[in-house]
């Protein structure tokens, strides 16, 4: 049964995301993209994910380089976001920025980082699923963070009272 690439785009639409900027620099120029397709991987080796398009231009810089790092990115910052997002020339011009220990941007603003090596790629469709292998951790932020939902940005809202936390932290993750 062949499944509609907008029907499945709509449907999975419904699944709110954070929004990263995965970074790399080669040296000569930085590089850089808006992901949604981040997550943690593993806790023991501390891995994560990141799945760029095959098509992606910052892909192929990135795996050149075998470093790259995650920016998540803060509420406020959906002209980064959108910045990161589309095709243009110097993405870095709109944003100042200060190296990782892997010599890839991390941004300012953002909600923290996560320097990683690359560990290992797999095939995934039209995308590459990447696995990262964290290196250096960056400090964090109370501010809320991007998400994106159905199609738009939206942050993050306190619960309230009454709402129960999750009962055992450790078992989440």
């Amino acid at each position: 049964m062949a499944v509609d690439s907008d029907r499945f785009r709509a449907v999975l639409g419904h699944f709110c995301t954070g929004v990263a900027v995965v970074t790399a620099h080669d040296g000569e120029q930085p590089a850089g993209f808006a992901c949604q397709s981040f997550a943690a991987l593993s806790l023991d080796p501390p891995l994560v994910l990141f799945c760029p398009a095959r098509r992606s231009r910052t892909w192929p810089v990135i795996e050149r380089v075998g470093a790259f790092a995650v920016n998540l990115l803060a509420g406020r910052q959906q002209e980064v976001s959108a910045v990161f997002g589309a095709p243009g020339p110097d993405k870095f011009a709109a944003v100042d920025w200060t190296p990782a220990p892997s010599g890839a941007p991390l941004l300012d603003g953002a909600l923290t980082w996560v320097d990683c090596t690359v560990e290992a790629v797999h095939p995934g469709g039209d995308h590459h699923v990447v696995i990262g292998r964290v290196t250096a951790l960056g400090g964090v932020s109370a501010d809320r963070p991007l998400l994106f939902h159905r199609g738009r940005y939206t942050v993050t809202q306190d619960a309230g009272p009454g709402l129960p936390s999750w009962p055992r932290p450790d078992d989440w993750f």
